[in-house]
């Protein structure tokens, strides 16, 4: 176990270690990295930062598309005290609009980027009026393109545990992200706790394609990696979401021990791979021995079904990994038992409302939702759940999720309204998480203001997507099911969002279909059945369920509408 109190003391006491990072850019296409290089590198891009006028406290945000360099600078930044703000490029005006509110909120951060991404988001800046932010930005832009020297070291700096290490923004919607503060307390508590869990080793191999943009990648597979010294690989998002079965390939090639994907990414994996038996592919996936399963609702439908079609592969069923964490937890908050099979409990849909004892029903039933357990709170963490009133319920009921310990963070950067929202005065924070604990395990069962309030019961969006999805032709990730109410309205209406863009006249039939499924289910009535041309995903696949809500609140929907009609 590492003994290193601060990122920077665990960067200094690695950089002796034979041990290296690999970055695999294309089937046949990698380079490896050592401690050692990384540390010298980081410390000469610290160099070109100082030189820029960034000193210990500053932040940096990190608005880079490639691996190796996010994670030299991310390094860099450390080692002199200025604080990482990584934000992902993304493809959308969503995305570079978080971007700019992000820059308002720090105040004056430096960037490193590239000179194209620079340019394109100068372009965008312009068309939204923001030229005068764009402007002080770029003042303090440091390109990675410009970066032909790192021989000269930058001055490393001391630092303190409780001292902020990094700053984590939240996918953001129209009224902002919010950023959440992490100490190197905070990081290495959970580092500890998880290793404590999951008994990482030097021995271990990870593999990775999670952004480095979102915590899972960033925190889980390369510091948490780094800190146990596990020889780690990382894989392109972009590279995963074109040639999804190059991951697992890769996997096999390499021997991964460690792997990790969100819901999303076991179904793009199934979904390329088709009609294909996994025994054409000559994988050897024996090596896996955990599988994170996390960041988004876990399906058990869908954790069975990748364990059947990979079964041929060698793929053991406990390595399924289903977890539960968040950005304020610094990432992680509750484990399984490693070694142990996938658990789940069924539940009647009908009776999930916050202080509800839930009703166990067989799995057949037709009112029953399926939850996976995730296991329960890590070493140096804790949680409870609770009614509405913040007082703990007894277990077996539907509550809300708290969460406290070393893990997690004190506050949201320089926003006292959402750190009030957030903390109860007996100091726990609210994870805006509902679930229920059973047999000691904690179950998520969804996020409370996803929640569709219908004839005075709750419903969960993702199980009522799930319903929707057995319509011919849809998938997880086109359909989004939604509770939104019209101004002036009394109660909120059930609305399905499809992705569609060919005729209107052909999705009638489609429309039908999901409309008859959610009632049959569930017996509730669908107000509407949406087609739109895209639906908007955080850069990590989940979906942002909001920008659609407020959509078609305010009408952009109604001329289709209409002539569906």
């Amino acid at each position: 176990m590492f003994t290193a109190t601060t990122l920077i003391e665990l960067i200094e006491a690695n950089r002796k270690v034979s041990r290296t990072i690999t970055y695999l850019e294309g089937d046949g296409d990698e380079r490896s990295v050592a401690f050692g290089e990384l540390y010298e590198r980081a410390l000469g891009i610290l160099h070109h930062l100082q030189r820029l006028g960034a000193r210990r406290g500053d932040k940096l945000i990190l608005f880079l598309g490639s691996n190796e360099p996010f994670i030299d600078a991310f390094w860099a930044a450390v080692l002199g005290g200025i604080i990482p703000v990584p934000v992902a490029l993304g493809i959308s005006d969503e995305h570079r609009h978080k971007l700019l509110r992000i820059v308002r909120q720090l105040g004056s951060p430096f960037i490193y980027t590239d000179k194209k991404s620079l340019e394109r988001m100068a372009a965008f800046a312009a068309s939204v009026g923001e030229e005068k932010l764009f402007a002080s930005l770029r003042a303090r832009a440091f390109l990675v393109d410009e970066l032909d020297d790192i021989s000269r070291a930058g001055t490393s700096t001391r630092a303190q545990p409780n001292d902020v290490a990094f700053i984590q923004f939240s996918s953001g919607s129209t009224s902002g992200p919010k950023g959440v503060v992490l100490t190197h307390h905070n990081m290495l508590s959970n580092c500890r706790g998880s290793t404590e869990l999951a008994h990482f080793t030097e021995e271990d191999v990870s593999l990775s394609w999670m952004p480095l943009t979102h915590d899972m990648g960033l925190i889980g597979f390369h510091v948490y990696m780094f800190a146990n010294r596990v020889h780690s690989h990382l894989m392109p998002t972009e590279l995963f979401v074109r040639r999804p079965l190059l991951w697992l390939a890769f996997a096999a090639r390499k021997r991964a021990t460690i792997l990790c994907s969100p819901n999303f990414g076991y179904r793009h994996y199934l979904k390329v791979l088709g009609e294909r038996s996994v025994s054409d592919l000559d994988l050897d996936l024996s090596s896996v021995r955990l599988i994170f399963n996390g960041a988004e609702p876990i399906s058990v439908e869908l954790c069975e079904e990748f364990l059947d079609r990979l079964a041929p592969a060698k793929l053991r069923r406990e390595a399924m990994f289903p977890v539960y964490g968040l950005a304020e937890a610094s990432l992680a908050v509750s484990f399984p038992p490693v070694g142990a099979p996938v658990q789940s409990i069924s539940l009647n849909r009908h009776r999930m409302t916050v202080g509800t004892h839930a009703q166990l029903v067989a799995r057949t039933d037709a009112d029953a939702v399926a939850l996976v357990s995730v296991g329960r709170a890590i070493p140096y963490s804790r949680l409870r759940v609770t009614g509405d009133d913040d007082a703990p319920r007894p277990d077996g009921q539907i509550g809300h999720i708290h969460i406290g310990g070393d893990n997690v963070t004190q506050g949201y950067y320089e926003n006292p309204q959402a750190n009030a929202d957030a903390f109860t005065q007996d100091g726990w924070l609210r994870t805006g998480d509902l679930g229920l604990i059973h047999e000691g395990a904690l179950y998520i069962s969804g996020r409370a203001k996803e929640i569709i309030f219908v004839n005075g019961q709750n419903y969960y969006p993702h199980d009522l997507e799930a319903i929707a999805q057995r319509a011919d032709g849809l998938d997880l990730g086109k359909v989004v099911v939604a509770g939104a109410r019209r101004p002036g309205a009394q109660t909120d209406e059930l609305v399905v969002f499809v992705l569609h863009r060919g005729e209107l006249a052909d999705f009638l039939a489609l429309a039908t279909q999901v409309s008859r499924l959610i009632n049959e289910h569930t017996g509730l009535e669908v107000a509407q059945v949406v087609p739109v041309k895209r639906i908007a995903k955080t850069t990590s696949g989940k979906i942002q369920r909001h920008l659609l809500e407020e959509s078609y609140v305010e009408g952009e929907f109604d001329a289709e509408l209409a002539e569906l009609a």
